[in-house]
C-alpha cells in the first residue's frame, strides 16, 4: 500500500497495532483512578512512563541513554503533541457533552489515514479509505449506543477542543514519520516533559488531592501500559510502519475499550456492540487487504 510499500517495517506495524491494544485498557483503568483529577493523573502516568524508560535505558548503558537524545524539533513535537492532545481532550469532556466530545475526537484515525496520503512516496488506496470510515461508523455506534446526537451550541468551545485534539493526533502520528532517523527511545525525555507540564497544569487549576495507595498500584499500571510501551511503540510504528493502514486499525481501541469495560462489570453489553465489531472486522479486512494487494510480490507474506 502506501509508504513506499518496499520500506515498510511491519514488526514496527505490529508494535502500532500493539499500542492500541494498550490503549484500549485505558478507559478501565481511568475508571480505576476514582475521582482524582485529571492532570494528577496525565503528569504521574507519564511521570511513571519516563522513569521506566530511564530506568530501562540506563541499564543497557551510555548507548541506551544516547539513544533517547533527539533533535529539539522531534522532542518538541512529541512533547506538546501528547501533552496537547490529552489537555484538549480533557477541556473537551469538561465543556461538551462526553457522547459528542468522544465521537469528534474519534476522528483521529481517519485523519490519520487522509494525512498519510500528503506524505511523499505514500498512495492511497480505497480500501484504506474506506475501512477507515467504517472504523468511524463503528465508533460513532459504540460510542452514541445507536442513538442521536444532541448538538448545542452553547457547547461549541468543547466541539472545538475534541475536533483540535483530533487535528494534533493526527497531524503527529503523521509528521512523526519526518524524525524515522531519532530512536523511539528519545519519546522517554518527551514523557517526563509530559509529566512536567501535567504537574504545572494541576498545580494551577487543580485542587490537592490525595492519591491512595490502590490508586498508586492503577497509575503505576498507566505508565507501564497506556502511556509506556505503548507509546514507544506508536513512535516506531508511525515512523517505520504501514501508517495508514495503523490510522484504519486504530478504531479496534474503542472497540476493545468498550469490550474490557463490559468484562469488567462497568458497562452492559448491547447489540449495538455486535454491529461494530462487524464494521470493524469488516473495516480491518479491507485495509489490510489494501495493504498487501500493493506490497511488492517478494514482500507479501
Amino acid at each position: 500500500m502506501n509508504i513506499r510499500a518496499d520500506n515498510v517495517d511491519r514488526k514496527a506495524t505490529l508494535g502500532g497495532i500493539c499500542a492500541i491494544g494498550l490503549w484500549s485498557s485505558l478507559a478501565l483503568l481511568t475508571t480505576l483512578t476514582g475521582a482524582l483529577p485529571p492532570f494528577l493523573v496525565l503528569a504521574c502516568c507519564f511521570g511513571f512512563a519516563g522513569l521506566f524508560g530511564l530506568t530501562w535505558a540506563a541499564r543497557t548503558g551510555t548507548a541506551g541513554l544516547r539513544a533517547m537524545q533527539a533533535p529539539p524539533a522531534a522532542l518538541a513535537l512529541s512533547t506538546f503533541a501528547l501533552f496537547g492532545y490529552h489537555a484538549l481532550y480533557f477541556f473537551a469532556l469538561k465543556h461538551a457533552p462526553p457522547v459528542e466530545a468522544n465521537l469528534i475526537n474519534y476522528l483521529w484515525p481517519l485523519l490519520i489515514v487522509l494525512f498519510a496520503g500528503l506524505l511523499p512516496g505514500v498512495r492511497l488506496r480505497a480500501g484504506n479509505i474506506v475501512g477507515a470510515l467504517l472504523g468511524l461508523a463503528a465508533a460513532a455506534l459504540l460510542v452514541t449506543g445507536g442513538r442521536g446526537l444532541s448538538i448545542d451550541s452553547s457547547h461549541t468551545p468543547g466541539y472545538l477542543a475534541a475536533f483540535c485534539a483530533a487535528i494534533t493526533w493526527g497531524g503527529y502520528s503523521v509528521l512523526n514519520r519526518r524524525f524515522a532517523d531519532v530512536d523511539s527511545a528519545a519519546i522517554v525525555p518527551a514523557c517526563i516533559g509530559v509529566s512536567l507540564l501535567g504537574i504545572a497544569m494541576h498545580l494551577l487549576f487543580e485542587p490537592a488531592t490525595t492519591i491512595a495507595p490502590t490508586q498508586w498500584l492503577v497509575l503505576v499500571a498507566m505508565g507501564v501500559g497506556p502511556t509506556g510501551i505503548a507509546f514507544r511503540l506508536w513512535d516506531r510504528g508511525t515512523k517505520h510502519g504501514d501508517i495508514a493502514l495503523l490510522g484504519s486499525l486504530s478504531y479496534l481501541a474503542p472497540l476493545l475499550s468498550t469490550l474490557l469495560l463490559v468484562l469488567a462489570g462497568r458497562a452492559e453489553p448491547h447489540w449495538i456492540q455486535t454491529v461494530a465489531v462487524g464494521l470493524l472486522l469488516l473495516g480491518a479486512w479491507m485495509s489490510v487487504r489494501a495493504s498487501r494487494a500493493a506490497m511488492p510480490a517478494a514482500a507479501a507474506p
